[in-house]
């Protein structure tokens, strides 16, 4: 028989948290916009209409707790001693031996490669390390004549899978370990749920090593044949330009192949791409090409490569010159802004020419340097040696091409020590994660491995507002009897399905959220459903809360349900269809490698 329907405010939440699914689904919208969107509603409703829970009256308030939340506290800290981990480069060592070992094993060197990401992955953020790897994997692929492609995704995925191996893995297991302990489920160690994760693990990475490569492109990079990528530029016509006067159609003859996206004249609309169009000095041409092409249509045409206004001066000589890729990361100086915001050109030194973006090419309408950059975007950037090698020495921007010189400095022990210090004080229970972590981050700061630039740039506003409004939707949930009937309608659909069943079935359900939501969202929506539904199953609810766990942290079908996909999917030059075509496999064999798992630890019914 199908649950009575609830409250109206339990029916309110439930409809918000499907808004907020498809807000957080839309790439359109700013991810901590949608969260404060979902956050501001929640409690406008609340006080519009208030609810009486045993007499007491659930006060708006209480839905801004998620900002003091212990998880909320713990996530940020440590993304601020991880970043101070990357910035010291802590992690050189690792890169190095993977370098040295390539030429002589590559097939056992990709083997130690994922267990490497892996591993560390369950003691650091995951972001760092894809950041590390992604420019040791390109320059390999280059100097190899291997296919990068097949090698940056199981990389990436390796990441996720290590992180679901402790508590402070991903931001997702501090979420549902401290939701579950709220809910009076007993607290879990650091390695409490390690060794299910180490078994699903090794499925995983034997599936990354084996079986993936073959199912991803075998698009091999050559030094000659550059870059996978094909970026956005915009030519500017000047007076002694050979295309000055002549019509669109002689045009497309000098630009030799290039595809040929607008002309702008002046501050005007679009010109449209007729034939015999008449160009003019001053009028913009935008073309996409791959990059080593694009200065040599700037040659033909004896026009200039516009970024904007503001531009670096040329210090060094033409023949020294180098492009570079820079790649757009989570939590940088560049993501959110523009060049001409962040001042990119005098900062560092570099010329901007292009811009590649995923899925809609870039426009060309504004200005190269006005263009605000998203995580994932790449900047084809033009510079001498010198300032190339400065920049990857220093760390400060992800450069993709064929070098393996890492960035390190002598405080890197420093940082190592005290993220170790970090997770031992946690393991030991000698204090909790969220105080270790805090500690951590001050030790950062007064050994020097962390400036407060760097802990700005580290503390992202969109994982702070996602965090705080989806456990505001799980504590209104809760309190609202939503979560309890989600659990009865789970109970009836899944009518006559042992309890073995109905973890592989949370399992997918959580996976399905992440992958076109996010993961946190599919973790404290996901957490006080598991615990109802075990309870009207009268079974123990740790193996359900464990499946949402788990299943949040599949984010291997989509390029948007994890933030290292979009590095990437950037890096790598892959689509869509690619992540679907590798993911969608990886996390059906991990639903059912984990309900196997979980089920037979937990002695649950078939």
């Amino acid at each position: 028989m199908f649950p009575t329907i609830p409250n109206h405010h339990a029916l309110f939440v439930l409809a918000l948290v499907v808004v907020a699914l498809l807000l957080f689904s839309n790439e359109r919208v700013a991810l901590e916009t949608s969260a404060l969107f979902v956050l501001a509603v929640l409690v406008l409703y609340f006080s519009v209409s208030p609810l009486a829970v045993l007499g007491h009256e659930v006060s708006p308030l209480r839905f801004f707790s998620g900002f003091s939340n212990p998880a909320l506290v713990a996530v940020v800290a440590l993304m601020a001693v991880g970043a101070g981990v990357v910035n010291t480069g802590g992690l050189e060592p690792i890169g190095r031996v993977l370098a040295r070992l390539w030429p002589t094993s590559p097939r056992l060197a990709v083997l130690v490669m994922l267990l490497c990401a892996a591993f560390l992955s369950a003691f650091v953020n995951n972001t760092p390390i894809v950041i590390l790897l992604l420019p040791l994997l390109s320059g390999v692929a280059i100097r190899t004549q291997s296919s990068a492609p097949r090698l940056l995704m199981p990389m990436g995925f390796a990441t996720l899978i290590g992180g679901m191996g402790t508590t402070i893995g991903t931001s997702t297991n501090l979420i549902v370990m401290n939701l579950a302990q709220q809910q009076g489920l007993a607290p879990m160690g650091m390695f409490s749920f390690s060794v299910i994760a180490l078994e699903a693990a090794v499925v995983g990475i034997l599936y990354l090593w084996l079986l993936m490569p073959h199912l991803l492109p075998a698009t091999i990079r050559t030094v000659t044949q550059g870059s996978p990528r094909t970026f956005s530029a915009r030519l500017k016509l000047s007076e002694t330009s050979l295309a000055a006067g002549k019509s669109l159609a002689d045009a497309r003859g000098l630009l030799a192949g290039a595809r040929l996206l607008a002309v702008f004249r002046g501050s005007g609309p679009e010109l449209a791409l007729l034939p015999d169009l008449r160009l003019r000095t001053g009028d913009i041409l935008v073309i996409s090409d791959k990059p080593e092409r694009i200065k040599e249509h700037e040659a033909a045409l004896g026009a200039t490569l516009s970024a904007g206004d503001s531009h670096a001066p040329d210090n060094g000589p033409k023949e020294d010159r180098q492009l570079a890729e820079v790649v757009v990361t989570p939590g940088s100086r560049l993501a959110g802004d523009s060049l001409a915001e962040s001042f990119f050109e005098v900062r560092y030194g570099l010329v901007p020419i292009g811009l590649y973006r995923r899925g809609a090419p870039y426009s060309g309408a504004q200005a190269l340097d006005e263009v605000v950059l998203a995580p994932g975007d790449v900047v084809l950037v033009e510079g001498t040696r010198t300032q190339l090698d400065a920049i990857r020495r220093s760390g400060r921007l992800l450069l993709l091409d064929a070098t393996t010189n890492l960035p390190r400095s002598h405080k890197a022990p420093y940082a190592l020590a005290i993220i170790m210090l970090v997770v031992l004080t946690a393991a030991l229970n000698l204090a909790p994660i969220a105080v270790s972590a805090v500690v951590g981050v001050l030790l950062m700061l007064v050994t020097g491995c962390l400036t407060w630039i760097d802990f700005a740039q580290a503390v992202r506003a969109d994982v702070i507002l996602i965090i705080v409004a989806s456990l505001a939707l799980s504590l209104a949930l809760t309190v609202t009897g939503g979560s309890s009937y989600l659990a009865q309608v789970l109970h009836v659909l899944g009518n006559g399905l042992p309890p073995a069943l109905m973890i592989g079935l949370l399992i997918l359900l959580a996976a399905l959220m992440a992958n076109t939501a996010s993961h946190v969202v599919a973790a404290v929506i996901g957490t006080p459903v598991a615990i109802d539904l075990a309870r009207s199953l009268h079974a123990v609810p740790t193996p359900f809360v464990l499946a949402v766990l788990f299943g949040a942290n599949l984010c291997f079908a989509t390029p948007m349900s994890f933030q290292t996909n979009l590095l990437v999917m950037a890096a790598g030059g892959y689509r869509f269809r690619d992540f679907v075509r590798a993911g969608v496999p990886l996390v059906l064999l991990l639903t059912v490698t984990l309900t196997a798992i979980l089920a037979t630890r937990y002695h649950l019914a078939w």
